[in-house]
């Protein structure tokens, strides 16, 4: 009998968590006290945003991604909801836009301008108006374009198009009325034609998104499911709930069969609701407690025993929600395959934490980067809506390789709308984060490499100048943008006036040198 090592082999055996250090961290957030079991946090690689605690409405912020450290109190909101924002998520095709919902019971989708904004955002580009009580959950399509769902207290699910030349739009492409109750979570296939969802009479459907029908029905006696999430291509679902004790539990089902699971694990006897997270490229999945600090991550296979635990991260710091960055804002040359944005609402801190494979080289590793979704979408929403489905668009991780453009041709939605109309609001006028960035970016590049940071701050992408701004509507409108331009200009005076005694001085230095050089050479002289 042939010996058999009693380990599983594994390239992810030894993944640790590294947590950012504190200058790295984003310090003085005030993070919402709301009790939704929501994230609260939504990342993508330029902004990182997070629901807020404000008076007289709701509001969320955004911040440069690379801005870390001390976050000014007074820093710009955007406020335009009525009522506390319950969630927030960028669109996974354009990192300039995202989408909020509210207990005022509406949608809104907001253009964040490249260069950040100096006075709190209110006026969206769209507002969706269906729903009649407050909206608790909103998720982009994955693959089609300004193709958006929202879900509410009135126990509907909508689905939005967002192609159209109307600020409100008031009545949504299809509405789905299969849930008796509110709706916990939803969860998109790879593709998008199919929708999980779990529901707060704990049961567990399968949806087929664009005709609204019903495909499959859960309800274990023995798992009370609140979050779900579709595994990628392995056609099976993850549930995340309580067991008939309330304990802590995950339920693994088959995509065609939800009459019975396929395995039950149970986690701990804490109260608090777990977040998953799954990887489908490295096919790891996390579970993430609200309220706990650890974090455990296990690996996914299609065969039994199907979920393998791997390790735990532990921390003292509890977490309230969770952000999570796509994998092309990454760092490769680290081996870092997922990043979370740790809500530490004790502290006002959100921390950047960082799952790394520990590899000796430092060169690119291709077995735990493979081809991922790239910010592309593959279908137009037109093309969605006429029963056309298709994978996601995939990119490359390496350094080097062509990046996927936030601005598609195909888009027509904020990206082409607003490309004939910003070339004619000051042209030529470039932004001075970006002037700033190139500056600190400029020294030590070669001249024929760039990174995929470089590529990513480039201020041209399909032929649009994201540096320009959105033309004025109104009045007031328009003397915001007069102000804006009057102090971009006094602070690229004031960068100009640095550069210019930075030049005195090196010339300064320069003429004591040469005059001191001679000094010495006359005093060697016999």
């Amino acid at each position: 009998m042939s010996w058999r090592p009693q380990y599983r082999s594994s390239k992810f055996r030894h993944v640790f968590g590294k947590a950012a250090t504190k200058e790295s961290c984003y310090d003085g957030v005030p993070i919402t006290r709301s009790v939704q079991d929501n994230n609260f946090c939504t990342v993508n690689p330029r902004f990182l945003a997070v629901i807020t605690e404000c008076a007289g409405g709701g509001s969320f912020v955004f911040h440069f991604v690379h801005q870390t450290g001390k976050v000014d109190p007074h820093h710009p909101k955007v406020s335009g909801h009525r009522g506390n924002v319950l969630d927030i998520k960028w669109n996974p095709f354009n990192d300039y836009c995202i989408a909020s919902c509210s207990e005022d019971t509406t949608v809104k989708v907001w253009e964040i301008p490249p260069h950040g904004v100096l006075k709190n955002l209110t006026v969206p580009w769209k507002e969706l108006q269906g729903h009649s009580r407050r909206v608790g959950l909103i998720e982009w399509h994955p693959t089609a374009n300004n193709i958006l769902l929202s879900t509410a207290y009135d126990y509907q699910l909508m689905i939005w198009n967002l192609d159209c030349p109307e600020q409100v739009i008031k009545n949504p492409v299809r509405t789905i009325s299969l849930h008796p109750d509110v709706i916990l979570s939803m969860s998109f296939s790879t593709d998008g034609c199919l929708l999980a969802t779990t529901c707060k009479d704990r049961k567990v459907r399968l949806i087929e998104l664009r005709s609204g029908n019903l495909l499959q029905e859960g309800n274990c006696k023995t798992h009370k499911a609140s979050k779900v999430l579709m595994l990628g291509n392995l056609k099976m679902l993850l549930t995340t709930g309580t067991s008939r004790w309330n304990h802590r539990q995950i339920s693994l089902w088959d995509q065609d069969d939800l009459s019975v699971p396929l395995l039950q694990e149970n986690l701990d006897g804490s109260s608090g609701v777990l977040f998953p997270f799954y990887d489908p490229d490295t096919h790891m999945l996390y579970i993430a407690g609200k309220g706990d600090g650890n974090i455990r991550y296990y690996e996914i296979s299609s065969e039994k025993p199907y979920i393998q635990f791997l390790t735990e991260y532990r921390s003292n710091l509890p977490q309230k929600g969770l952000g999570v960055m796509p994998k092309r804002g990454l760092d490769v040359s680290s081996c870092e395959v997922f990043r979370f944005y740790k809500l530490v609402t004790i502290k006002s801190l959100i921390e950047p934490l960082s799952m790394i494979v520990p590899r000796r080289s430092e060169s690119y590793q291709e077995d735990i980067y493979p081809m991922t979704a790239s910010n592309r979408p593959a279908l137009t929403a037109e093309e969605w809506l006429s029963g056309i489905d298709k994978g996601p668009v995939l990119m490359s991780l390496k350094p080097g390789s062509q990046e996927a453009e936030s601005y598609p041709e195909m888009n027509k939605g904020i990206g082409n709308s607003l490309d004939s109309r910003r070339s004619q609001c000051r042209p030529g006028m470039l932004q001075l984060a970006y002037i700033q960035d190139q500056l600190g970016n400029k020294d030590g590049k070669e001249d024929g490499g760039q990174t995929e940071e470089d590529t990513s701050r480039t201020p041209v992408r399909n032929g649009e100048d994201l540096a320009l701004c959105s033309p004025p509507r109104t009045e007031n409108e328009l003397r915001l943008k007069f102000h804006k331009q009057q102090e971009e200009i006094r602070r690229l005076r004031e960068l100009l006036n640095q550069r210019d005694v930075r030049v005195k001085q090196l010339e300064l230095e320069i003429k004591n040198i040469k005059n001191s050089q001679s000094q010495s050479s006359l005093t060697d002289l016999p």
